[in-house]
């Protein structure tokens, strides 16, 4: 069963690479682009699907440390920078992208790949230091904000998220998104630098007043910021993939190897405890034939959790998930699961996500580990790496948000 469950994810992965969502995307731009900026995690599997129709473009790639491969075509500048946390080459990418993209004509396109984690490795700063931006955003995930709160601060704070990105070049600007967060909405997606922004500085100060964020220069600066510049020149951006993706290539899967699947969707947001429970109780409605399909059934499910982080321990939004989901069925015999991010990293975790089994908490308890503190101590990635069911971290090259799959009952006998 465990086996299943990481075939499962490495199909999903598969079924999902980042070319494969990008090229059929890419015959009907006409004429050729003058110039492919691609930024993010998916951003190398993007870029050699753009480059394969488009041979010879000059091209700028932007990704986290250890995703550029290679070798890459000359033409090609190759800029790694900070993730999670922006650093000086996440500025020196952004405003070498803004120099770029500003000596295109009207009479020129330019293509632009998008995909989670740009909001880190295309940074900006307007107004604050780098280090005062990436420490409210970290005080903000702390607190549990969500990825629209974050956004929402982040894009008042710089000169390339919010739309600003396209309104630095006077070419038609044609921009394709891979989607790692919940809704699909491009204005999200790495703080929607195609993209106008819908909220302003004003916003960004409620959202530190409800997250409780002193940030007192950041406050400043959000005082006395200005609208950002408008844009003139035509925008078109197209989501190509996202969760949804994600969840079809493991339903595939796992329909092949006999599986009856429920796809329960990919826009599952809120504490990881709190979807931990929610998911629990639809297994134990699944048990006793009250639930949306008898068992044996595996459950699919998408989106991204929060964590308000309170203890001083290792973890993830995945991680957690898994434990409070152990604690909440209490032991259930029948139930394996898997939770993690199809990135291939969980927050601190040090791994992609965890595996449930049905003996998840004896063996805890056999191995000395109280699995209340560490839900309470933030402290899941311990627990899991200790039982040996910590996922190892493997950057995917690609970004679609989370993996949820929950096996229930006993295993059916194939159909192929």
């Amino acid at each position: 069963m465990r086996d299943l469950l990481l075939e499962t994810y490495r199909a999903a992965l598969a079924g999902t690479e980042a070319g494969r969502l990008t090229a059929p995307h890419l015959d009907s731009l006409s004429p050729a682009p003058a110039f492919i900026l691609s930024v993010g995690k998916a951003g190398a599997g993007m870029l050699r699907a753009a480059l394969a129709r488009f041979p010879g473009v000059p091209a700028l790639l932007v990704v986290p440390d250890g995703a550029a491969g290679g070798p890459w075509p000359a033409g090609v500048e190759v800029h790694e920078a900070g993730h999670p946390t922006p650093d000086a080459r996440s500025v020196a990418a952004a405003r070498r992208a803004l120099s770029l993209l500003g000596t295109l004509t009207p009479e020129q396109d330019a293509l632009v790949l998008l995909s989670g984690g740009g909001s880190a490795l295309l940074c900006a700063p307007r107004g604050v230091t780098l280090a005062q931006k990436a420490a409210v955003t970290t005080d903000l995930m702390r607190a549990g904000a969500d990825i629209h709160a974050l956004n929402t601060v982040r894009r008042a704070l710089s000169d390339v998220k919010g739309g600003q990105l396209a309104a630095a070049t006077r070419a038609r600007v044609h921009a394709l998104l891979l989607s790692d967060v919940v809704g699909d909405d491009p204005a999200v997606i790495a703080s929607g630098p195609t993209v106008p922004s819908t909220t302003t500085p004003a916003d960004a100060l409620a959202v530190l007043d409800r997250f409780v964020v002193p940030a007192p220069e950041v406050r400043a600066a959000l005082s006395l910021a200005g609208p950002p510049p408008a844009r003139t020149a035509p925008t078109h951006n197209r989501v190509i993939g996202g969760g949804r993706d994600l969840l079809a290539a493991a339903a595939a899967h796992l329909r092949v190897r006999g599986w009856p699947t429920v796809l329960l969707g990919d826009t599952f947001t809120g504490e990881a405890r709190d979807l931990a429970a929610f998911h629990a109780a639809l297994i134990r409605a699944v048990q006793t034939g009250g639930g949306l399909h008898p068992a044996p059934v595996v459950l699919l499910s998408g989106g991204e959790a929060t964590v308000t982080v309170r203890g001083a321990g290792r973890g993830g939004r995945n991680t957690e998930f898994a434990l409070a989901l152990a604690l909440a069925l209490g032991g259930d015999a029948g139930v394996y699961a898997l939770s993690a991010g199809s990135d291939g990293v969980d927050g601190t975790s040090g791994g992609a996500g965890a595996l449930l089994t049905p003996d998840t908490l004896r063996r805890a308890r056999a191995a000395g580990l109280d699995a209340h503190a560490a839900l309470d101590g933030n402290d899941s990635a311990t627990l899991f790496a200790t039982l040996g069911d910590l996922m190892p971290a493997r950057p995917s090259g690609q970004n679609l948000n989370d993996l949820r799959v929950i096996l229930i009952g006993a295993r059916p006998s194939p159909t192929v």
